[in-house]
Parts: structure tokens; C-alpha cells; sequence
């Protein structure tokens, strides 16, 4: 049976919305947060014309704030997503894996387990970082690749996935690998990616509800692949 496996990032007010979707179905779910921009939370909004500063197409999504982060995640893996967003490779390694650790061991003390996880902001990463990563004990590093066959990764700390949830090729790549044999399909994005906006709300919980439906597949967490990477799944097995 393969596993399917998702993760999602930023830790942004859409989320809220996100989780009880996958509550409703069953759905296992990792969560890459970085602490150090929740803080108070701040809630969603369109920027005006001319307005500066980020926004995706225009709409800013949000933070959840660093004290409903329990709440909001209750029931779902979290991984650290680097304290304040650095990426790899554009501040100091040793300041980049103090960040890394720093959102570790915040979301380690809030829930009171083990957050060995990791998603590379931006997926970018070096080879020095990967080295950091590994020797601090973390379990992978997600990045923004994708593969066709998430077992084929030897490295934890150079995660690839399959592809990301709104791929036009989704389902193609889905039944590929159910067809090739793999033993896991890994699919990961931002909830902010939706908006508000009903339709893509639809389609992705058209997709929930077909793979907890899907006789051949079950839910899985992403750190529960890793024992399997590195391996080739025989095809016809």
C-alpha cells in the first residue's frame, strides 16, 4: 500500500481552515512553522494599490499567533521552518542553524515531543547546511524538488517530493506511482496559495477525499518515510 504523505508551510492563518479539512477525513499532515514571525499573529488581507511589502498576488495571509500554534496544530507532526525564514546560504551558517535549532526546540517545549523535521525556506541549501542539518540531529530536510519516486532520495536532508498540490499534473503523477510501484507520494504547498477563494478550497478537498477514499493508499507523516528512503521499490511488486 502506498503512503501518502503532505506538509505544508509558514504557519499562516489559512491553516486554521486547513486542519479541520483534514481533520474531517482522516487526513495525517506536517506543518513547517517558523516561530519567529507568529509572534502576535496578524490577520489576513489584500494590500492596497501602490502598498508595499509581500504579498502573494496581492493577498497577505496572515500569521497564526505563536500561543494558538497547540491549538491550531493539535493532532498534526510540526518541523521547523527555520525560526524567523532564513534561507540557506544568505546569512551565516552559524546563525542559520541557531535558527534552525531555535524553531526546533520552541515547537519541542510547546508540544512536549520530539520535532526532528525540517523544510528548507525556499528550498535552498548548501552543502555545508546539509552537513549542520544532519550533525544536529535533525531526521530530513525537505526541499522544493520533486522526483518521481520519493524512496529514490538517498540523502534525508535533500528531500524531494512528487510535486506540489495545485501541479497541473497531479493526478498523473499519482497514479504513477501507484502504477510504478512506489512506496510513497509526497505532496507539500502554502495554504495562503488558496486565498479565500472557494473553488481552489473545493479542489483541494476533492483531492483529500479521494486519496482517504483510495482502497490502495493510506495517511502517513513525512517522518515516517524516512526509514524507507534510499530504497528502489521493484516494479510489479
Amino acid at each position: 500500500m502506498m503512503k501518502v504523505v503532505q506538509c505544508w508551510d509558514d504557519g499562516v492563518n489559512n491553516d486554521v481552515r486547513l486542519t479541520e479539512l483534514f481533520r474531517k477525513y482522516g487526513a495525517k499532515a506536517t506543518f513547517n512553522l517558523n516561530p519567529g514571525l507568529m509572534d502576535q499573529g496578524s490577520k489576513p488581507s489584500w494590500i492596497a494599490p501602490g502598498e508595499k511589502g509581500w504579498s502573494f498576488h496581492g493577498f497577505r495571509c496572515g500569521k497564526i499567533a505563536r500561543k494558538d500554534i497547540a491549538e491550531v496544530y493539535d493532532g498534526f507532526q510540526l518541523a521547523s521552518h527555520c525560526w524567523r525564514h532564513e534561507n540557506a546560504g544568505m546569512v551565516p551558517d552559524s546563525e542559520w542553524i541557531q535558527s534552525a535549532l531555535q524553531a526546533r526546540h520552541f515547537l519541542e517545549d510547546l508540544v512536549q515531543r520530539e520535532c526532528r523535521g525540517f523544510a528548507w525556506p525556499c528550498g535552498r541549501w548548501t552543502h555545508e547546511t546539509v552537513r549542520l542539518l544532519r550533525e544536529n540531529g535533525f531526521a530530513y530536510g525537505r526541499t522544493t524538488e520533486n522526483v518521481e519516486d520519493v524512496c529514490s532520495c538517498r540523502e534525508p536532508m535533500i528531500l524531494a517530493s512528487n510535486c506540489h498540490y495545485q501541479a497541473g499534473d497531479f493526478w498523473e503523477r499519482y497514479e504513477r506511482a501507484k502504477q510504478n510501484g512506489c512506496k510513497v507520494f509526497y505532496f507539500w504547498g502554502h495554504s495562503y496559495e488558496m486565498f479565500e477563494y472557494e473553488p481552489l478550497w473545493q479542489q483541494l478537498e476533492d483531492k483529500i477525499r479521494f486519496i482517504t477514499e483510495d482502497p490502495e493508499t493510506e495517511w502517513a507523516d513525512v517522518i515516517d518515510i524516512v526509514p524507507l528512503l534510499g530504497e528502489k521499490e521493484e516494479k510489479g511488486k
